[in-house]
This record gives C-alpha cells, structure tokens and sequence, in this order.
C-alpha cells in the first residue's frame, strides 16, 4: 500500500547535476588545481683529483661537513658529466694528466659555466696560481691544507654560486617578459629606457 510519498531514488533533481553544496548548504568555489613545484637541485661540492687517496680524503671531510659530494679521477670525466644547471663549486687539482686543472677551468669558461673554482695543487707554483685567479678561481690551496681552510673557501664558493645562480634566473624571467611584449609595449619600454617622459612618450 502506497504512503502517498514517492520513495527516492537517490538520483539528483533536473538541473542539480554538477552542482556541489557543502554542509551548510552553499555552494563551493572550485579554483584551478596547482602543480606542486619541483624542489630546486642540491648543491653539489665537485671533487676532481687523479689521486684517489686524496678524492677520497676530500670526500669524508666534506661530507662529515654535511656536503653533498661527487668525485671524478679526470677532468674529462667531469666534463661529460656536468650540467650547467647543477649548482654547486669544484674543488679542483691543477696538475693531472690527460687536462690539467687550468684547461678544465678554461673549458668552462668557453661554456659559460658560473661554477666557482677552488684549485688545490702538491706543487708550490706561483705563475699557475695567479693565473687560476686570474680566469675566476675562488682560491688556490697548497697541500697540506688545514680542514678548516677548505671548508670555509667551500662555503664560500657555494654563496656565490648561489648569488650567481640567483641573477642568472632573474635575467631569464626578464628576457621571457620582455619575449612576451607587443611592437609597442617594446617601443614605449626602449624610449623610457632613454628617459623620455610620459607626455612625450603619449604624443609618439
């Protein structure tokens, strides 16, 4: 026997589909979802020395210092590895056969790598240290160093790495913007950059 009220089927009212009411009744504002942004890369401290025994000496010392650190036996080795997107320093021995320390820094100059370097070297040479300093090197340690040289010159290349890295991103997003401008915007953004003023600008 009926009870005069029709059971429900569950099913939404004509017109209720897509529509979303929270507890109290309203309806909610769905926004665009965000894509969770990638964590930037690591810093890596670069270690490349032809001595194993020192490689590995320098790879305790810098990660007990809470480094993270990749080693290489050649600069050739370094080379084909490296990405100029990994930020980070190079703790590099001036005297190796194969490339010396000095070419391999050469050769990232001719890439445009910003990657500080700090040469390490057995050899007292005076010319290879001025040179090195010369073409960018953050410093130049003799063996045997103090632990506590090495890690301050690290910290410091790092810093400016980052600095470095910073200005580099910068530069990036004002070239997209500046990419993105119609013939105007640029006409109107090259006579503010020669000072003129807004009325003239107006008038052009």
């Amino acid at each position: 026997m009926g009870t005069g009220h029709e059971a429900s089927s569950g099913a939404p009212e004509p017109g209720e589909e897509g529509r979303l009411q929270d507890s109290g009744g309203n309806q909610p504002t769905i926004g665009p979802v965000t894509q969770p942004q990638p964590a930037p890369p690591v810093p890596q401290v670069f270690v490349v020395d032809d001595d194993g025994a020192i490689r590995e000496w320098l790879e305790v010392l810098l990660k007990a210092a809470g480094h993270s650190v990749v080693s290489f036996a050649s600069a050739p080795a370094f080379l084909e590895a490296y990405r100029q997107d990994q930020p980070g320093c190079l703790v590099l021995d001036i005297r190796m056969p194969e490339m010396s320390g000095l070419e391999l820094q050469a050769r990232l100059k001719e890439r445009d790598a910003l990657l500080p370097v700090i040469f390490i070297t057995s050899h007292g040479d005076v010319p290879m240290a001025v040179e090195a300093m010369r073409s960018g090197a953050v410093d130049f340690l003799l063996k045997p160093f103090q632990d506590t040289d090495l890690l301050d010159r690290v910290s410091q290349a790092l810093a400016m790495d980052a600095a470095n890295q910073a200005e580099r991103s910068e530069l990036a997003a004002i070239r997209e913007r500046i990419a993105c401008l119609t013939p105007r915007e640029l006409e109107v953004m090259h006579l503010v950059v020669q000072g003129r003023a807004n009325k003239v600008i107006a008038t052009d």
